[in-house]
Parts: structure tokens; C-alpha cells; sequence
């Protein structure tokens, strides 16, 4: 039997974070044993909103190496580039002209960004979910992993799927595999250092907010120092009215590898001054061996454009396989 496949991706708009790795990236890590995984840089995506060209390139490549450095097997993995294969943006356009503007319409990601933007909202924001759509779809993916704030979009593609399917396809010969959600394990859920009660994001106008996982001891440092903590002393877990207290809890618990409450009941007599230095600690202990990873692999260019060229030639193999039997079954 084939190996199964998973299939996912992060929009390269800034450095990864520790939301990124513990989210999703340390999850791919350990997938990599079992399944056939491909994972890209979801460079298309990270345009719907202003951004520099040049520092979208750098960026491209920033990630790339992150992966590596967190753990991602070039030779286990297919690491790729979004931009660098045309069959995205052409497998987008077709399932573009079979869905209905209102499944986009209803989209929450779509109504919460365009809010922002106001009127600035480009076509491409409201249309992303597509072109999403085909990003997973050309690979035909067994389980696409998933977290509660992108359960919508999977739902949307495989309506997208099962539409051409009906309209294109047979019951015995669909045209595109419906992928299946991986649902990813409970607790890894990061937020920020400015606001207990907000995600973890690349997006935030403050560094401060985040822990990059390229970060220096000296900068963890000074984030760790510099975070939003509350006057309570005694460090306590899952007290509404303590997010932040929570989210620093849960992230020296989930890098020193220990227990929920064997960390409760060493932190509860603490006060912010001796729980701060002991996070810090932790946290440069656990990202070491990332940052110089990193730091190797961004001084090897020729090694990461081979990494970037064997995953496109993989890549293009099954995309094009694909989005042949797409164009085929639509007439072309």
C-alpha cells in the first residue's frame, strides 16, 4: 500500500514564531515517520495584503530553513515553493468558475480580515479559500492536519471537490479525492506576550509580542522580561481572569516536558520575578538547537536552493498528474 499523504503549509509574511512550531511544524516532525508529507510556502497567499517583493523572497527562504532547522527531513519531505509551480494558480482559476460567490461570502476569515481592510479589501482576500482549495487538492492528500480556525476552509474544499465531481465526474470515477481532516492534539495553542486572550502572530506590529524561533538568549530575554503579567503572586493554570498566567505556565510546561501538575504545584508559591528567569531558561534551552540549525543552513544558499529544486521536481509530479485529469474531465 502507497504511504499516506498529508499536505500543509504557512504563508511566509514574517519569521516563524513559537506558535508556528509548536501548532504545526513539531506536529509535521513527528508525521514524517508514517506519512508522505508535503509541505510548501504558501507565498500566493501571503499577497492579498501590502507587502515588499523583496522581503517576500527573503522571506520565502527563511521559512524554508526554519523547517529544516525544526526538524523537517528533506529527504522524508517535499519542501516546496507555492509561486514556483503554475498549476496553483491554474487549478484555481477552474475551481474558481464552479463556486458559488456566496460559499466565499460566508467565510469568517474572510468577513474578519475585510473589516480591517475596509475598503482597501482586495479580490484576492475573498477568493483565497479557492485558491487554497487547489493548493490541496492537486496533491490529493489523505488527511490535511487542521486546527479549529481553518476547519471551515477544508469544508469548503472538499464542497469545492465533490461539486466538479458531480458535475464533471462519476460516483465511480471522480475527477479529485476528497482529503480528510487531521485534527491536531489539544494544548499547543500559543498565545501573546502583550494579550493573554490573542493568538500568537506573525501579523502583530509588535515583536514583542511573539518569540521567533531564530530569536537570540538576549532578545528572549528581554521579550520574557518585558511580557504582560498581572500583581497576583502564586502561578496558577486555567484562571479566566490570568490568561497570561496560563499561556506562560503552558509554555514552560510544554518545553521542559513536564507534567500539568507537577508545573502547578512548583509554580504556585511563585512570583513573577523568580517564575521569569526560570522561563527564560527553558525557553533558550529549547530553541538552541533550532537557531543553529538555522543559522547553518542560511549560510549554505546552494544547499537550500537544491532542498527548494528537489521539492518543486517532486511537487510538479503530482500537481501536473492532477491538474491534466482537472482540465480533461472540464473539456480542455
Amino acid at each position: 500500500m502507497a504511504t499516506p499523504r498529508i499536505l500543509s503549509g504557512i504563508q511566509p509574511t514574517g519569521n516563524l514564531h513559537l506558535g508556528n512550531y509548536l501548532g504545526a511544524i513539531r506536529n509535521w516532525v513527528s508525521l514524517q515517520q508514517d506519512y508522505d508529507c508535503f509541505l510548501f510556502m504558501a507565498d500566493l497567499h501571503a499577497i492579498t495584503v501590502p507587502y515588499d517583493p523583496k522581503q517576500l523572497a527573503e522571506n520565502v527562504r527563511k521559512v524554508a530553513a526554519t523547517y529544516i532547522a525544526c526538524g523537517i527531513d528533506p529527504e522524508r519531505s517535499t519542501i516546496f515553493v507555492q509561486s514556483q509551480l503554475s498549476a496553483h494558480s491554474e487549478l484555481a482559476w477552474l475551481l474558481n468558475c464552479i463556486t458559488p460567490l456566496n460559499w466565499l461570502e460566508r467565510m469568517i476569515q474572510f468577513k474578519e480580515k475585510a473589516l480591517k481592510q475596509g475598503e482597501n479589501v482586495s479580490v484576492g482576500l475573498q477568493n483565497y479559500p479557492v485558491l487554497q482549495a487547489a493548493d490541496i487538492l492537486l496533491y490529493e492528500p489523505d488527511l490535511v492536519p487542521v486546527g479549529e480556525d481553518q476547519k471551515q476552509h477544508l469544508e469548503l474544499t472538499r464542497d469545492i471537490a465533490t461539486r466538479l465531481n458531480f458535475q464533471f465526474g462519476s460516483e465511480a470515477q471522480p475527477v479529485l479525492k476528497l482529503p480528510e481532516p487531521l485534527i491536531l492534539k489539544a494544548g499547543a495553542r500559543v498565545m501573546s506576550l502583550s494579550d493573554g486572550s490573542k493568538k500568537m502572530s506573525k501579523s502583530d506590529p509588535s515583536e514583542l509580542s511573539r518569540i521567533d524561533l531564530t530569536d537570540s538568549p538576549e532578545l528572549l530575554q528581554k521579550k520574557i522580561k518585558k511580557c504582560k503579567t498581572d500583581p497576583e503572586r502564586g502561578l496558577e493554570f486555567d484562571n479566566p481572569a490570568r490568561p497570561e498566567c496560563h499561556n506562560l505556565l503552558n509554555l514552560y510546561m510544554i518545553l521542559s516536558g513536564q507534567e500539568k501538575t507537577a508545573v502547578a504545584a512548583e509554580c504556585a508559591e511563585m512570583g513573577w520575578g523568580q517564575f521569569k528567569p526560570l522561563l527564560t531558561e527553558t525557553l533558550q534551552t529549547a530553541l538552541r538547537p533550532i537557531r543553529d540549525k538555522y543559522d547553518q543552513v542560511m549560510a549554505e544558499p546552494g544547499y537550500l536552493d537544491q532542498v527548494l529544486a528537489q521539492g518543486r521536481e517532486r511537487a510538479d509530479v503530482v500537481a501536473s498528474e492532477t491538474l491534466g485529469r482537472v482540465k480533461a474531465a472540464m473539456g480542455f
